[in-house]
């Protein structure tokens, strides 16, 4: 068992782990059928304890694509938690029928304790506003082959930047990168935490922040656009108040580089006007077709199945 292999955060893999990972989800992008069988007989679960659309059917799509089942749930009520089972034995009962599984859970932490007691790969698909590493995963996917490489480049973060775990998730992966400058846009209620400018600080990285998103358009080669979440808010008139403080519409987009390439983890509610879509720099609906790469990549490097010479072909090109 001194083998086996979770993803609690971004940080549990290398860079070069990370890299081997990320050219196998190109080789899936590009030779979808060769993987249609790779997980004949292998059985994932989904257990999602609070709600989610996008994260979930990925999972279950990339495993349903590897040739893989699907068990689980996607409501804690339909599960024995509404009777009081605790994260630690539902896992544990989980491991006798599946060979993997996606927890999403409210609590954070709560996917780190599954781990500690689970004999199967448990991935952590979102805890509480603490992280989000599939999300990560698939946002750096994204940005590798929009940019090229993971390193160089200014990028924007707008929005809820005090709860949203996807954005300090991203912070944290994309500090082990080189010549990484951060803009941070919101409003002073949803700051980044000190936590975060202080570790930027410490290591020495360039970062600015601001409340005004068209200051900053011009400077930006990526912006990361991310909703006011109404779920992480303790009353709803402080969400009312900051829900519509940013709306990124085809103005704001004249005022970017024609490079510049607009990111966001969805789902999104008023923050990029639907006018923004039909730009060519807008780039989130491909951000979704990452995500499914990507957790396929992950399955395969968690349950042990990925071709050492498919990725030593593919590093060649790097």
């Amino acid at each position: 068992m001194s083998d086996l292999r979770h993803l609690m955060s971004p940080m549990d893999f290398t860079v070069e782990e990370l890299e081997r990972m990320f050219d196998v989800a190109v080789d899936i992008e590009n030779n979808m059928e060769a993987y249609s069988h790779k997980c004949d007989g292998k059985i994932m679960a989904t257990c999602f304890y609070e709600p989610s659309t996008r994260t979930r059917l990925s999972f279950e799509t990339a495993m349903l694509r590897l040739g893989g089942k699907v068990i689980g749930f996607a409501d804690a009520n339909s599960s024995s938690a509404a009777k009081g089972e605790s994260v630690s034995d539902t896992i544990r009962v989980i491991s006798c029928f599946a060979d993997i599984c996606a927890m999403r859970h409210p609590k954070e932490g709560a996917p780190m304790v599954a781990a500690s007691k689970s004999l199967i790969p448990v991935i952590n698909a979102g805890d509480g506003g603490h992280q989000h590493p599939t999300q990560t995963l698939t946002d750096l996917l994204t940005i590798r082959s929009l940019q090229g490489s993971l390193s160089n480049f200014t990028i924007g973060l707008c929005g809820d930047l005090k709860f949203g775990r996807t954005v300090h998730s991203l912070i944290n992966a994309l500090v082990r990168y080189e010549n990484i400058k951060f803009i941070f846009i919101s409003p002073p209620e949803l700051r980044v935490p000190d936590y975060i400018t202080e570790m930027l600080q410490i290591r020495g990285i360039e970062y600015k922040e601001v409340i005004k998103l068209e200051d900053v358009m011009p400077e930006l080669d990526l912006l990361y656009m991310t909703r006011v979440q109404k779920e992480r808010f303790f009353n709803e008139e402080d969400y009312i108040r900051l829900r519509n403080f940013y709306i990124l519409d085809k103005a704001k987009m004249e005022k970017a580089k024609p490079t510049m390439h607009v990111l966001h983890p969805l789902p999104r509610v008023n923050e990029i006007s639907v006018d923004v879509d039909d730009d060519e720099r807008a780039a989130y609906f491909k951000q979704v077709q990452y995500g499914l790469y990507v957790r396929m990549a992950l399955i395969l490097t968690l349950l042990d199945m990925t071709d050492d010479h498919v990725n030593e072909g593919l590093l060649k090109k790097y």
